[in-house]
């Protein structure tokens, strides 16, 4: 019998840092679909977004991984950090399907990003050759995509907190604890990351 090809969903984000709305979306994911795993994709640069208030890819590659351990359904990826820069979507996803022939990859995102899909690089390959796994943002209107045959609307939990609302935290000498995992932000404090 021939063994079913593992499904990996990718969570693309700056994880600036990592907090815990990004948990439970990655965590729901991983246990309440199809997915054997949810890998977290570090973006080094996403095009869409100012660097400058980046922290340091591996930085926030690390607080992933301090995130996640010891949760086997879930996974940390530094995939981006060797390609072109900005990243676009599509190349990761060429790249990642050169690099593992025997997974299928999963598209995750927010109903948010959903909205502006038609601007991202190559959408229409993405939509042609990839599903979509798509979780609930408030006020995102997307009647458009709704009886699309690659995209899934998911029932994940909602988490309103950004990584914007804990950086402006940090600054403002604010507790941030149970928004961020305790081993995050220990490791925030010890690099003095944000303030």
């Amino acid at each position: 019998m021939e063994k079913t090809r593992q499904k990996i969903g990718l969570f693309f984000g700056s994880f600036n840092p990592v907090h815990i709305g990004h948990l439970i979306i990655a965590n729901y994911m991983a246990n309440f679909s199809d997915l054997d795993e949810v890998w977290f994709v570090v973006s080094p640069h996403n095009p869409l977004k100012q660097k400058s208030s980046l922290a340091n890819m591996y930085d926030r590659l690390e607080m992933v991984n301090l995130a996640i351990a010891n949760t086997p359904c879930l996974k940390a990826s530094d995939i981006e950090f060797k390609l072109p820069q900005p990243s676009y979507t599509i190349d990761t996803l060429t790249h990642l399907k050169e690099k593992y022939p025997s997974k299928e990859f999963i598209l995750i995102m927010g109903s948010d990003n959903l909205v502006s899909f038609k601007k991202w690089k190559n959408y229409e390959i993405l939509l042609r050759d990839y599903n979509i796994y798509v979780y609930p943002r408030p006020e995102a209107n997307v009647e458009e995509w709704e009886t699309h045959p690659s995209i899934t609307f998911t029932t994940t939990p909602q988490m309103e907190i950004s990584s914007t609302f804990i950086r402006n935290a940090i600054k403002q000498r604010k507790n941030i604890r149970f928004l961020v995992p305790d081993k995050v932000i220990e490791f925030i404090d010890k690099k003095n990351l944000y303030s």
